[in-house]
């Protein structure tokens, strides 16, 4: 029982190395170059052949569900999914065996307006197959590694190979369903130039804007919208500055909105950059938040004046839109942590620090304000029965001395 323990968990431990280094030597065949991919554990080997431009392949990768899929595939045109033409294998749904079919993937497919059916492919495919680690007695489990092996016959003196590979938790019938969107699911692409073994770096300039996005929004959605917020709700409390106080509230909303949009134009211009990511809840709050946003600073052009009657229905509105804002551009901030795979970082740990501390800061003028609105209601109180009772008194001082 003890070398059977050892020989299962042995297997598994190998199953994970295999699927996450890469390898020159599979049981059937020896290839030149290898390369570990940058997302899910995943790695490629391959052997060109310049004299009639064929190129031998193997991926290996793993699956994340007993009925999911794993698939790799060429893209000829960009370092994207949609146009990619792919290998997909999963467990057949009438007979369980692995299945190996051509897929093409077009826009229509990635915006889930029609399932993703087999059809044959454009491109040159030579020879195809796919086998399971652990030869014809392994079973798919999660965690079950996989190697898909290809021949294609490419255009002579195009080595530049764009690469994308997923894999997903379902199938339905013969049509993989989505894969997961993580931030690794989403970056699973890369170039490589197959002659030289280097892989092309591609959009150098995504990084500082991605940081740039994030701490212009940051600042401008998370914290100054917030601060803006606090100014009118306590600093109108203060007759000694007069309307002071709406002047720092509508400057500092204002130049957030402004600073805001900064940000959302660097945020559409990534979403540019990077055609096959698709972030559908941080995309949908920035849209929310920066429309919020323009409302609130365009409706300062309609604001009536105190005598007028529509006064409270525009107050109303103002409340209700500003606070909307706030809360979804704070959300919104945090979304974009878990976008950006940030969720553990000092950058989240400075802002989640300087958010407490305005929350805090809240909490502290709030418990002030009710402490003033008690002392002036107790002030007010007292002064009534004084009046009454100094009237009282005068009198019967007045009875007294008569």
């Amino acid at each position: 029982m003890l070398l059977l323990f050892l020989h299962i968990l042995l297997s598994f431990r190998l199953n994970g190395v295999v699927s996450s280094r890469c390898t020159t030597t599979t049981t059937s065949k020896t290839f030149e170059k290898c390369m570990t991919l940058p997302t899910q554990q995943a790695s490629l080997a391959w052997s060109y052949h310049p004299h009639n431009a064929t190129l031998d392949l193997a991926f290996f990768g793993s699956f994340i569900s007993p009925s999911g899929w794993v698939g790799w595939g060429i893209n000829p045109t960009s370092p994207e999914m949609t146009g990619t033409r792919a290998l997909i294998a999963f467990p057949d749904p009438n007979s369980g065996q692995l299945v190996l079919l051509p897929y093409i993937l077009d826009p229509t497919v990635k915006l889930q307006k029609n399932p993703l059916l087999s059809r044959p492919l454009d491109i040159h495919v030579l020879l195809s197959s796919a086998t399971l680690y652990g030869g014809r007695m392994a079973t798919i489990h999660n965690g079950a590694t996989i190697h898909i092996y290809a021949t294609i016959k490419l255009v002579p003196n195009k080595t530049k190979i764009h690469f994308i590979w997923n894999r997903g938790l379902y199938v339905q019938g013969y049509s993989p369903t989505i894969h997961p969107t993580t931030i690794n699911d989403l970056s699973s692409t890369t170039t490589i130039d197959v002659l030289s073994g280097a892989t092309a770096k591609m959009h150098n300039n995504i990084m500082p804007l991605k940081t740039l996005h994030g701490a212009i929004n940051a600042i401008s959605w998370g914290l100054l919208l917030p601060i803006g917020a606090i100014t009118a709700r306590y600093l109108r409390q203060i007759q000694s500055i007069g309307p002071a106080w709406f002047y720092a509230h509508a400057g500092v909303q204002i130049f957030a909105v402004f600073l805001g949009t900064v940000g959302f134009s660097i945020g559409i211009k990534l979403g540019e950059l990077s055609p096959g990511r698709v972030y559908g809840l941080h995309r949908k709050l920035g849209f929310a938040a920066f429309c919020l946003g323009w409302l609130q600073t365009l409706a300062l052009l309609f604001r009536p004046k105190t005598t007028n009657k529509f006064r409270k229905y525009w107050k109303s509105y103002h409340h209700f839109v500003g606070y909307a804002c706030v809360v979804l551009g704070v959300v919104n901030c945090f979304q974009g942590f878990e976008v950006m795979g940030e969720s553990n970082s000092y950058a989240k740990l400075a802002y989640c620090l300087c958010l407490s501390t305005l929350v805090g800061f809240c909490i502290a003028l709030e418990v002030n304000s009710w402490v003033i609105f008690c002392r002036k209601a107790k002030e007010e109180k007292l002064k009534r029965e004084g009046v009454l009772g100094g009237g009282f008194e005068k009198g019967s001082c007045s009875s007294s001395r008569a």
